[in-house]
């Protein structure tokens, strides 16, 4: 269904004709663009609050910088439709996170004005620092160059990072604090109280009011002014603050905080701004969701909703005649509770994302033994490393994407020196409409290769309880244990808890034409596989090896004695992944099996739905069977 804009929305093809109406106008497009992601997403799904928060800051950027000359970087990028709204992709946005449609991040490929690609969070300074200086470099110094970051992106490290060689290197860039308290859950940690310190000071609030109105009237002063203007503003925020404030302390200039929601003074401010060289950062005070009641007030269910009522605000649920499977994160949040009150060792940990990965089902349990440590999955990497030299077993739960961020800390503080630290890595495999990245692609290849690192994937619910019941016992050591995003195939998960032999794998049936060996929740595509094809009396062995690192040897000597046609089946990169595994076992051992190898092959895959992406990348139900029935008609031939 394609929607209608409003009437000046609709006259917006690009940001020029954003700039050839009059400021008066401005307010009329906020309301047209913030009603136009409503109507949209109520009946498309994708993320929600972050965007409505941002519109008159959208807006605003477009209004006052000359895009995209001017470049203009997002953080993260749940914040970007009105973005692309404005910038050329109104009328095809309702294919936003659909298969073959716009991604739901900014994305270089698909439009000039998309400067960065991102999906990570707080790359934005660094990625806007490396324009800026280029720019310099090429003597284009009238360019302007704005990073947009929340304040939940900036509690990550590489903020720090940034803000630190930004302060030094003298470049025209301007870093937008978008501040509204949340990222996906709310924000923890010192950077959020500072920040909080800073808006709730009545004194400041006031006099940075005043010192707003001298920038405005800069004019005045002469070649002075900014200098002027530095010492007042020092000064007061020093005196009122009692203390210095922390982005000035980084040799960026600060202004703020400003009403966010306030779209002719935020075109004022930035007017200003845009004249003023050097490191600067705008504090912009937003609140997420705004202009939708419901997502105003529950800012982390209203994130991404899926679809829903836009009147009412009532979010559409699936509805099923019989009980079905939880979720796998449900499954890991359930049950670190349970091997808690069974063992006092076990911890939890997460960067930031306590309702994503269902931590905060113990958090709220045992709030002093579950600990979102924000968006900085190094350190929580090394926190859980430190807890593990105390005795402590800790759950770190991570993102597969995001795993890839802490995997120095995964070498050097967990697996070199041995430390029992669990990695529960959610969202293994494709992720789905959130794209490239977000899919968990690489995780099985680039864990497997460390020393001491144990590799595991359930292939249903027991089996994940069942290896985080591993995970806990004596001698278990740096162990990682993937799963996918969404349902399980269980819907009486409760099983009790059992020690899985570490390296061993299973046989769910014995066959005598081919070999399917899998690994983790694709295990379930091949039982669909065999049960179909028994029906025509071809009869696959079908094995679930649970571990890609250490292998059941015992297992595969057994497999490649009996078969000589053998397919692997993984949901993760092919390059040095299971399968890779289970090739360097037959050829360490002198077998000659024909193996054929299925899982993502060397290439970026872009959103849709799981079921889209696997049918793509070739390991879909359609594609074993094929996988089979062709090794199998090979054999045939071969016979006759």
């Amino acid at each position: 269904m394609i929607l209608k804009p409003g009437e000046l929305l609709a006259s917006i093809d690009k940001p020029a004709d954003l700039r050839k109406l009059k400021e008066e106008q401005l307010l009329q497009v906020c309301q047209e663009l913030r009603q136009y992601i409503i109507d949209v997403v109520s009946i498309h799904g994708g993320h929600f609050g972050a965007s409505l928060g941002v519109v008159e800051l959208t807006t605003a950027l477009h209004y006052v910088f000359n895009t995209p000359y001017d470049q203009l970087i997002w953080d993260v990028g749940h914040q970007a439709y009105g973005h692309k709204i404005l910038t050329g992709r109104r009328d095809i946005f309702h294919t936003n996170r659909k298969y073959g449609g716009l991604s739901g991040f900014p994305k270089r490929k698909e439009s000039e004005y998309d400067a960065f690609g991102v999906g990570h969070s707080s790359t934005s300074i660094s990625a806007a620092l490396g324009m800026a200086v280029a720019s310099q470099y090429k003597g284009e110094n009238k360019r302007q160059h704005i990073a947009v970051i929340g304040d939940g992106a900036m509690t990550g490290g590489m903020a720090f990072e940034a803000l630190n060689h930004a302060g030094v290197a003298n470049a025209n860039l301007l870093v937008v604090l978008n501040d509204n308290c949340m990222s996906i859950d709310p924000n923890v940690g010192a950077l959020r109280e500072y920040l909080t310190d800073i808006t709730t000071s009545r004194t400041y609030n006031k006099m940075r009011d005043e010192i707003w109105n001298i920038l405005g009237k800069i004019s005045k002063f002469g070649p002075n002014a900014q200098q002027i203007l530095s010492k007042v503003e020092s000064g007061v925020k020093a005196a009122l603050m009692k203390q210095s404030n922390l982005f000035e302390g980084m040799n960026f200039r600060y202004f703020g905080p400003i009403d966010g929601h306030d779209i002719h003074h935020m075109t004022s401010v930035l007017n200003d701004l845009k004249h003023i060289p050097g490191p600067k950062i705008l504090h912009v005070l937003t609140t997420k969701g705004k202009g939708f009641a419901q997502a105003e007030k529950e800012q982390t269910k209203w994130h991404a909703p899926g679809l829903f009522d836009k009147i009412t605000g009532e979010i559409y649920k699936k509805q099923y005649d019989t009980p079905q499977a939880p979720k796998y994160q449900d499954v890991f949040g359930h049950t670190i509770v349970e091997l808690a009150e069974q063992n006092p060792k076990v911890m939890g940990v997460t960067p930031a994302m306590p309702s994503g990965c269902s931590l905060n089902i113990m958090m709220k349990a045992m709030p002093d033994r579950a600990f979102d440590v924000g968006i900085a999955e190094q350190h929580a990497v090394t926190f859980s490393a430190g807890l593990a030299t105390q005795g402590l077993i800790p759950f770190c739960n991570i993102y597969s994407t995001f795993m890839q961020r802490g995997y120095d800390q995964v070498v050097h503080d967990v697996c070199l020196q041995n430390l029992p630290v669990v990695f529960c890595l959610d969202r293994a495999g494709f992720a789905g409409a959130d794209g490239p990245t977000h899919h968990g692609a690489y995780d099985i290849a680039f864990m497997r290769c460390i020393p001491n690192m144990v590799v595991s994937a359930p292939m249903n619910e027991q089996e994940l309880r069942n290896l985080m019941f591993t995970a806990t016992q004596e001698g278990a050591g740096p162990f990682t244990i993937r799963y996918p995003r969404g349902e399980g195939v269980m819907p009486q998960w409760r099983t009790p808890l059992e020690a899985i032999e570490i390296g061993k794998g299973r046989t769910v049936q014995e066959g005598e034409e081919v070999a399917l060996l899998t690994f983790g929740h694709i295990g379930n595509y091949a039982v669909s596989v065999c049960q179909k094809l028994s029906f025509e009396g071809i009869t696959p062995g079908h094995y679930d090896m649970r571990f890609a690192k250490p292998l059941d040897e015992e297992l595969l000597h057994h497999i490649f004695s009996k078969y000589d046609k053998v397919i692997t089946v993984e949901d993760g990169c092919l390059q040095g992944g299971f399968g890779s595994a289970v090739l360097e076992f037959m050829v360490d051992n002198g077998y000659t099996a024909q193996v054929k190898r299925l899982g993502m092959p060397d290439k970026i895959f872009e959103h849709g739905s799981q079921e889209e992406l696997h049918h793509e990348a070739g390991f879909d139900p359609a594609a074993i069977e094929a996988a089979v029935r062709e090794l199998v008609a090979a054999r045939v031939k071969i016979k006759i």
